[in-house]
């Protein structure tokens, strides 16, 4: 018992840790807050399917004193059908001056937060076309918005920034406004006055110095970006850099821009982390994607942080918010999310990337504190992780269901699939036909099948677009007459599914310290399931003993007798076990009942399948040919009507 309460106070304190500062919930509140005070989000996605983005060029003069932009954007894009019109996504309290398509204006109508283009002739589908947008006005920059003018410090330093996931592009610049259309590349211009240092995605090519006291910083990214991840962060800023040496002869630049007061012997030794961060995640996603350019931070006033490309706006610098928004150029930005429905996708991995660092630096025991600080919110979840209203920030951004559920999930598939297998789908999704692009649950689902070989189908589907988490009950009875472990596991009745479809390790403890590992597939409300005993007294059986699960679980008195039938089945027995070519399935009935014999391997996946036949009261004998099994072990499963009972079958 002392043993056990210094642990559960160990796991409080590490939790408290934690919690002081957690990436996700710091990433999360940022979002909610920037962002749900604008109650008029469009309808999703309000982007022009006539056509796709492939270049965005932002020359933008920012008055700060008059919190004003004038703006010339240049927008490429290709015909996806013949058209005449299309039309571009700006929020009206920015007025259009004049649009250009080559040397001539062309004719636009501007209502609805949209700019209505008429084109100069017919173009067909395929065709590429280039405009300038001359526009000019006050954004949208009330209250920490998507466009903020603000201050910092105790001198009110101004400092102006960009925050436009997920609805906020449009309240900047002209833009196709879905996260599913990259432009292949961008560059961002940004005039201001010589005081400020301007900073956007990309690198720096050029700076101009202006006769009127103002400076032009020129931003170049070559690589393909959403919308929402192009932005700009302007203050008097501290430069303070690192290198992330990626091969014996490479390195890649790490520019930190920093508030000078917030600039302390702490927050650097924060910002050195980035370099191992950078390490590590490259050994475990792949080179860190935009190699050719660079990583940082500009720090803004918000309170958490956001991935932009190449560059995350940061209003704090712990450890867990760093290593989160660092992730996110993985995924997010390499691989974006195509809908804001399957934003799990962006802010699940990178939840699950602060997990992985804790890992790195803490051990197990680190790994195993974040995933229980995790899963304690993911129980709280309501409703899917996919998103049903994102017509909601706070839905989109729940800080329950789409980033500490959405890391489970992820841990929960490592367990099923281990590390070496886990960490391969990750590799292979981001050099998949969705690198450098959009992706929604199937294209990730289809990259893990892919890699293990395995069906899947039933994980995602209750995991991401089901609800709640499956809550277990089992006892366990041992029966030295047959040497059997007999385990009784039921679970409680779910809304979506009905029944959670999970393999389970359940962990036999012997009195003399040994201990062995029987991984069972539970699928239903009650199943009944025989293990194979291991010589010796049998001391406890545990039910997922590394807490691979999202779950609860409570271990029962013994309520289950070896010899207790149980509704129409009197007795059942397979032999030989271990068998090499076939196997016998015996078993009695005492009543008329359907029947249905399969076989599992230990991660679920159905091998073997006898016809469901309705019998009546009797003795029955069942054959099947094992020849092609590997070698390994198995369940055998005896369906009876409504109920299932298993055995573990071993094949040599």
């Amino acid at each position: 018992m002392k043993k056990l309460i210094n642990l559960l106070i160990t796991v409080l304190l590490s939790l408290s840790a934690f919690a002081q500062e957690d990436g996700s919930d710091v990433c999360s509140d940022a979002k909610i807050k920037n962002l749900s005070r604008f109650k008029n989000a469009r309808i999703a996605y309000a982007g022009d399917e006539k056509i796709d983005v492939t270049y965005y060029k932002l020359n933008l003069n920012i008055s700060y004193s008059q919190q004003y932009i004038k703006g010339e954007a240049t927008i490429t894009f290709k015909t996806k059908s013949n058209i005449s019109t299309c039309f571009l996504d700006l929020k009206s309290l920015l007025r259009v001056d004049s649009v250009k398509l080559g040397s001539k204006k062309i004719s636009f109508i501007q209502e609805a937060n949209k700019v209505n283009l008429t084109l100069d002739k017919q173009y067909i589908q395929g065709q590429a076309i280039g405009v300038v947008v001359y526009y000019q006005g006050r954004p949208n920059n009330s209250a920490f918005g998507s466009f903020a003018f603000s201050t910092h410090g105790s001198n009110g330093q101004p400092v102006v920034w960009s925050l436009s996931e997920p609805y906020g592009a449009p309240d900047w610049f002209p833009c196709k406004d879905t996260p599913s259309d990259k432009a292949d590349s961008s560059d961002v211009w940004i005039t201001m006055p010589k005081e400020f240092v301007s900073v956007s995605n990309g690198i720096l090519t050029k700076i101009l110095e202006n006769n009127d006291n103002t400076r032009t910083y020129q931003w170049k990214n070559r690589y393909p970006i959403a919308q929402y991840l192009i932005s700009i962060a302007c203050s008097n800023y501290v430069e303070y850099k690192n290198y992330f040496k990626y091969s014996p002869t490479d390195s890649m630049m790490v520019t930190h821009y920093i508030y000078p007061e917030s600039f302390t012997a702490s927050v650097k030794n924060q910002l050195d982390q980035t370099p191992f961060m950078l390490k590590l995640f490259s050994e475990k996603f792949g080179l860190y994607p935009f190699i050719k350019e660079k990583y940082g931070h500009a720090q803004c006033g918000f309170s958490g942080g956001m991935e932009h490309q190449t560059c995350s706006s940061m209003g704090s610098f712990g450890v867990s918010l760093i290593a989160h928004e660092l992730t996110h150029q993985w995924f997010g930005d390499k691989v974006t999310c195509k809908n804001w429905e399957n934003i799990w996708l962006n802010e699940g991995f990178a939840t699950y990337g602060d997990v992985m660092y804790s890992e790195a630096i803490g051990g197990k025991t680190a790994y195993d504190t974040k995933i229980i600080a995790n899963a304690i919110k993911a129980k709280q979840a309501i409703g899917s992780i996919y998103v049903q209203n994102i017509n909601s920030e706070d839905e989109i951004f729940n800080s329950n269901r789409s980033y500490a559920k959405g890391a489970l999930v992820l841990h929960m598939l490592r367990g099923i699939v281990g590390d070496e297998k886990f960490f391969k789908i990750l590799q292979n999704y981001l050099v998949s036909n969705v690198a450098f692009d959009a992706a929604v649950t199937e294209d990730f689902q289809k990259i893990a099948e892919e890699t293990t070989g395995l069906k899947l189908d039933y994980f995602f589907k209750q995991w991401i677009y089901g609800e709640n988490y499956p809550k277990y009950s089992y006892s366990w009875t041992v029966s030295e007459a047959t040497s059997s472990i007999n385990l009784n596991v039921t679970q409680a009745q779910n809304t979506t599914p009905a029944y959670f479809s999970m393999p389970v390790e359940f962990k036999i403890v012997m009195k003399d310290g040994s201990s062995s590992i029987a991984t069972v597939f539970i699928d239903k409300a009650s199943q009944v399931i025989q293990l194979i005993k291991p010589k010796g007294d049998v001391s406890q059986v545990i039910f997922d003993p590394e807490n691979k699960i999202l779950k609860d679980v409570t271990e029962l008195k013994n309520t289950l007798t070896a010899n207790e039938p149980a509704n129409a089945l009197v007795e059942w027995t397979i032999s030989p076990n271990p068998a090499e070519n076939q196997v016998i399935i015996d078993f009695s009935l005492k009543k008329s009942a359907v029947i249905q014999v399969a076989i599992f391997d230990k991660l679920g996946k159905k091998m073997k399948e006898l016809t469901a036949e309705n019998l009546t009261n009797g003795s029955y004998s069942k054959l099947i040919s094992l020849n092609d099994l590997s070698s390994g072990i198995f369940l055998v499963r005896l369906g009876i009507d409504e109920k299932s009972f298993g055995k573990m079958l071993v094949v040599k």
